[in-house]
C-alpha cells in the first residue's frame, strides 16, 4: 500500500486532539512530512515531536516540495491556500468550510477539481454508513417524509477539556492579515456589505458549524450508486464532469434568537435536497442551539420513512472512537421493533482513509466541489431568508439569486 507524504498546515485543537494521532495511528497509509503555522516557534514544536520539517508560511512549504497530499486545518475559509495547493500540484483534503463565496469554489476548479477532497467526517461514521444501507433497504431517499436534526452546542472549551492542547502564540497581524482580508471579501462577495452580527452568523456559524448537518442532508436526500458508499468492492468511478444538477434544500422559515446572545440558536425549515425528479419529496426541521454550559455535545439526526424511523445520536467529534448510536424503528407484525447499532470506528480516521483511496485509487470523495458549492448556496439561502425576514438587505450572490429565483446551482 503506498504511504503517502502529507503536509499538515494549521496546527491547532483539532489538527492536534484529531488528526495527528490519526495520521501517527494509519503509519501504514501516511507519514507526516511536514508541518506548517503561522506561530512558526509552536510549528518548530510540533515538528520535532513529529520528526517532521516545520514552517511557518504555507506558500514556503508548498514551495518545499516533499509532499503529496496536504491537509488544510487552519480557522475559517480556505479558498486561498487550498488553491495554491491545488495549483502547485498537491491532492487536498481540506477542513470545512471550503470558502464563503460561490465564485471562490467554482475558481477552485481550473485549480485542480480533480485532487480536492471536502472534510465532513461525520459523512463517513459507521453509524450513518449502515443507516444508509437500511434507508436503501426501505426504498431510498424518496421514501423520506420529513429528517429532523437537533444539535445542542456547548463550548469548544468544555468539548476539549480531557486534551492536554499545546497553546500556541497568536501571529503577529500582519502575517494573519492577509487570510483575513481574504476572507472579508469572500464573505461581502457572498452576501455583501451587511451587518456584522449577519456576517459572523454566515461565516462563523452556517458555514463553520451547521454546514456538517447541510453535508449530512445531501448525503441521506440524494441519490446514491448502491446500497453503500464505502463498499470495498464498489467499482471505481471518475470524477463527474458537466452541470451538477443536483438541487440544494429550499428554505421556507428561519428563526434566530435571542437577539442578545451570540452564537444564537438557529431553527430553519424547507424542502430536502436531490434531484430534479424528487425535488420537494420531503421536508427537513433543522435546529441549532448553541449553549455554552450544556454538559455535553448532543445531536441527534431523525429520518421518518414510510416504515419507520432512522435516528442518529452523536457524540462530541473530540472523543476518538466514541460510537455514535443508531436506532433502526420498524414494525414486524403486531410488534414495534428497535434495533441499536454501536460501531467504535472512528468516523475521522475513516475519513483518512477514504483520502488515501482518493489519492491512490482515483475513488472520489464524498463531497468535493459541487457538494461543497450547494453547501454554501443552501447557506445563502438560509441567511437571505433570515435577512428578509427582519427587512435586512443583502447584497452580492444573495442579492443575484434573489433576483434570478432559486432555481438551482
Amino acid at each position: 500500500m503506498d504511504t503517502l507524504r502529507v503536509g499538515v498546515v494549521g496546527l491547532g485543537v483539532v489538527a492536534q486532539v484529531v488528526y495527528l494521532p490519526l495520521l501517527a495511528r494509519r503509519w501504514d497509509m501516511f507519514q507526516v512530512a511536514a508541518v506548517c503555522d503561522l506561530d512558526r516557534d509552536h510549528a518548530g514544536e510540533v515538528g520535532r515531536w513529529l520528526g517532521a520539517r516545520a514552517y511557518g508560511d504555507p506558500a514556503e512549504m508548498l514551495d518545499a516540495g516533499g509532499v503529496e497530499a496536504v491537509l488544510v486545518l487552519t480557522p475559517g475559509g480556505h479558498g486561498p491556500l487550498v488553491r495554491a495547493a491545488l495549483e502547485r500540484g498537491h491532492w487536498v483534503l481540506c477542513e470545512k468550510p471550503l470558502a464563503y463565496s460561490r465564485a471562490e469554489v467554482r475558481d477552485l476548479a481550473a485549480a485542480g477539481e480533480a485532487r480536492l477532497m471536502v472534510g465532513y467526517m461525520k459523512q463517513y461514521d459507521p453509524a450513518v454508513q449502515r443507516l444508509l444501507e437500511c434507508l436503501h433497504e426501505v426504498g431510498g431517499p424518496e421514501c423520506v417524509r420529513h429528517l429532523d436534526v437537533t444539535v445542542l452546542h456547548p463550548s469548544e472549551e468544555s468539548q476539549r477539556l480531557f486534551a492536554r492542547v499545546r497553546a500556541s502564540g497568536s501571529p503577529r497581524p500582519e502575517r494573519l492579515a492577509p487570510y483575513l482580508e481574504a476572507a472579508e471579501r469572500s464573505v461581502t462577495a457572498a452576501i455583501g456589505a451587511a451587518p456584522d452580527r449577519l456576517r459572523r452568523l454566515y461565516s462563523e456559524i452556517l458555514l463553520g458549524s451547521v454546514s456538517h448537518e447541510l453535508a449530512l442532508m445531501r448525503l441521506f436526500a440524494e441519490p446514491s450508486p448502491g446500497p453503500s458508499p464505502w463498499s470495498s468492492q464498489r467499482p471505481r468511478q471518475r470524477h463527474s464532469r458537466g452541470q451538477d444538477t443536483r438541487i440544494p434544500p429550499t428554505v421556507d422559515h428561519v428563526a434566530v434568537w435571542p437577539p442578545d446572545a451570540f452564537p444564537p440558536s438557529i431553527e430553519v425549515t424547507g424542502t430536502l435536497p436531490g434531484t430534479p425528479a424528487a425535488a420537494g419529496h420531503g421536508r427537513y426541521g433543522l435546529r441549532w442551539h448553541y449553549l455554552p454550559s450544556y454538559p455535553a455535545y448532543h445531536e441527534s439526526v431523525t429520518l421518518h420513512h414510510e416504515h419507520g424511523s432512522l435516528e442518529l445520536c452523536f457524540p462530541s467529534p473530540y472523543l476518538l472512537n466514541a460510537p455514535t448510536r443508531l436506532s433502526v424503528r420498524s414494525r414486524v407484525g403486531t410488534t414495534e421493533r428497535t434495533t441499536v447499532f454501536l460501531d467504535v470506528a472512528e468516523a475521522f480516521e475513516r475519513q483518512l482513509v477514504a483520502f488515501h483511496r482518493f489519492v491512490t485509487q482515483d475513488e472520489p470523495p464524498l463531497t468535493g466541489l459541487g457538494g461543497a458549492l450547494r453547501d454554501v448556496i443552501a447557506a445563502q439561502r438560509i441567511i437571505r431568508a433570515y435577512a428578509d425576514s427582519t427587512g435586512t438587505p443583502l447584497g452580492g450572490e444573495c442579492a443575484e439569486e434573489a433576483e434570478q429565483g432559486a432555481g438551482g446551482p
